[in-house]
C-alpha cells in the first residue's frame, strides 16, 4: 500500500483533483478503501488493476454518477480544484459540465451527429446558432472526426462505425468545455486501428484537458498515459485499494511493489 506521501503524482504541479481518505460503499459493503490520490492538470492518468478492484467505481465518484445508485455512499474528500465535490451545496449538474465522461461502449444519442455535439451546450445555456455551428465543428475537429462527417452532420449518429461513434462521444463530452475528462475503458469495444486513433486523440486532448482513464490494456496505459495508478483487491474484505502510484515509465519499468510488477508483466490479473 502506498504511503500518503507517495500518493502525490507530481508534487510541484497544479493538481486538478485531490482525493483524500476516500472509502466507497454499496450499502454495508465497502467497495474501495483508503484512497489518497492527486491528479495532475493537463496530463493523462491511467488507473489499472484486475477486474473487480473498484477502478470504475472510483472513476465515477469524480463526477457523482454513482449518486444514481441508491445504496452508494462516500466517506472522505474529493475536490476539483477548490470545489468539494460532495459538499451539500455543490451543483451536481454544473459539476458534470466541468467533469465530462466517455463510457466503455459508444453511446451516441439517436439523433443527428450535429445534435449529439450540440446537446450539452444547448442544455447548459442558450447559444446563438452561428456560435453553435462553430462550436460543433471545433469539437468534431478536436475529436479527429470532422473530415469523416462534415458532409453528413444531419444524418443519424447511429450510422457511424464504432470507432467514429466513440470519437463522437468524445466530441460531445468536450462540447461543454469541461476541465476534466473521464474515460472508462473507452477502447474496449474498438478494433486495433480505432483504438490507436483514440489513443492519438487522448494525447492531443491532454494539451487542454485533464484526463483520467480506466483501462485493462497495459500497452494502452503505457502508450497513452503520463501517470499510472495501480489498484488491487484485498483478499480479506474484497475492498479495492491503491497499491502504487507513479509516473507511467516508472510503473512499467521499475515498479516499487511486487504486486504491481506481477500485474504489468502479466503474471496475475
Amino acid at each position: 500500500m502506498a504511503t500518503e506521501k507517495e500518493t502525490a503524482t507530481q508534487d510541484t504541479a497544479t493538481m486538478a483533483l485531490r482525493i483524500r481518505d476516500v472509502n466507497l460503499y454499496y450499502g454495508a459493503f465497502r467497495a474501495v478503501k483508503g484512497v489518497n490520490l492527486d491528479v495532475s492538470s493537463r496530463a493523462v492518468t491511467a488507473i489499472i488493476g484486475p477486474s473487480g478492484c473498484g477502478k470504475s467505481t472510483l472513476l465515477r465518484t469524480i463526477n457523482r454518477i454513482n449518486d444514481r445508485v441508491p445504496s452508494f455512499r462516500v466517506e472522505g474528500s474529493v475536490k476539483l480544484h477548490d470545489l468539494d465535490i460532495y459538499a451539500p451545496t455543490t451543483d451536481v449538474v454544473d459539476l458534470r459540465r466541468r467533469v465530462g465522461m466517455v463510457f466503455q461502449r459508444p453511446n451516441p444519442f439517436p439523433q443527428s451527429i450535429f445534435e449529439n455535439v450540440a446537446f450539452g451546450p444547448q442544455l447548459y445555456g442558450r447559444i446563438p446558432k452561428p456560435q453553435l455551428n462553430d462550436l460543433v465543428e471545433e469539437c468534431l475537429r478536436a475529436a479527429a472526426l470532422w473530415d469523416d462527417v462534415k458532409d453528413k452532420l444531419h444524418q443519424s449518429a447511429l450510422g457511424l462505425s464504432g470507432g467514429q461513434q466513440q470519437r463522437l462521444c468524445v466530441a460531445r463530452a468536450i462540447a461543454t468545455q469541461p476541465e476534466v475528462l473521464l474515460m472508462d475503458e473507452p477502447a474496449s469495444a474498438l478494433d486495433p486501428i480505432s483504438t490507436l486513433r483514440l489513443e492519438e486523440l487522448i494525447l492531443d486532448l491532454k494539451q487542454q484537458y485533464t484526463i483520467v482513464i480506466v483501462t485493462h490494456n497495459m500497452q494502452q496505459a503505457a502508450r497513452a498515459s503520463d501517470y499510472t495508478v495501480m489498484m488491487s483487491m484485498d483478499t480479506a474484505d474484497r475492498a479495492g485499494h491503491v497499491i502504487e502510484i507513479g509516473q507511467t515509465k516508472q510503473i512499467f519499468t521499475n515498479p516499487r511493489e511486487p504486486q504491481t510488477e506481477a500485474y504489468v508483466t502479466g503474471r496475475f490479473g
